[in-house]
């Protein structure tokens, strides 16, 4: 049981360092928060989790190509596209403060649903983590106590994920209170950029990949 619960523990300080590092996600975690409030995080997180959900079950089907040359040259690129589609929309969002707080929360949460989930499997990283570190901890947790070692490390991986990108929400929605239409901007427009930089970068980085 101690070994499960320290297995667990390790998980979540693994997912945390990841979850950490600036990339897509924190991004239009951001921008939505700004936007929709504080329910926007943990619905991007909602979205990152069907992502990891179907990639795991991919996984276990046999499909180890995913972490092919291939497979990484054809994710990067078209990850890196969508990045720096979804980095431009960012940079054109209109901010209207009467409809912000007359509309706040209100906004369909399946929008973010949706960034969660293509944030993630836009991101040609998402797929080597869960192809070598995540997989390493699914076979450690397997061979520490079977499906309860692995529910331990998803326990764990999905905490970290949760409380960092609620807490970023949180706070973000929070200044969304007293913030200027030109801090707003100037905030969008940073994020934006950021992602569309981000996504140059998977594509760029994907061409060394292009066996053709």
């Amino acid at each position: 049981m101690i070994e499960i619960i320290l297995f667990t523990i390790t998980s979540f300080a693994v997912g945390l360092s990841v979850a950490l590092v600036p990339g897509p996600m924190l991004t239009v975690t951001i921008s939505d928060s700004l936007n929709k409030g504080f329910m926007a995080g943990p619905l991007i997180v909602f979205g990152h989790y069907i992502a990891e959900i179907v990639l795991i079950l991919l996984i276990v089907a046999g499909l180890e190509w995913l972490g092919s040359s291939t497979a990484v040259f054809f994710i990067g690129t078209l990850g890196g596209i969508i990045m720096i589609f979804m980095g431009f929309r960012i940079t054109r969002s209109p901010y209207i403060f009467d409809e912000l707080e007359e509309n706040n929360g209100s906004k369909k949460g399946y929008g973010s649903v949706l960034s969660g989930f293509f944030t993630s499997v836009s991101n040609p990283f998402f797929f080597i983590w869960w192809i070598t570190v995540g997989w390493a901890f699914i076979i450690k947790g397997l061979e520490l106590a079977g499906i309860v070692g692995v529910l331990g490390f998803l326990l764990g991986h999905w905490a970290s994920e949760l409380s960092w990108f609620s807490g970023v929400s949180f706070f973000t929605s929070r200044k969304s209170k007293i913030i200027t239409e030109k801090h707003y901007k100037f905030i969008m427009n940073i994020s934006g950029i950021f992602l569309m930089l981000l996504g140059l970068y998977f594509f760029l980085s994907a061409q060394k990949f292009n066996l053709i």
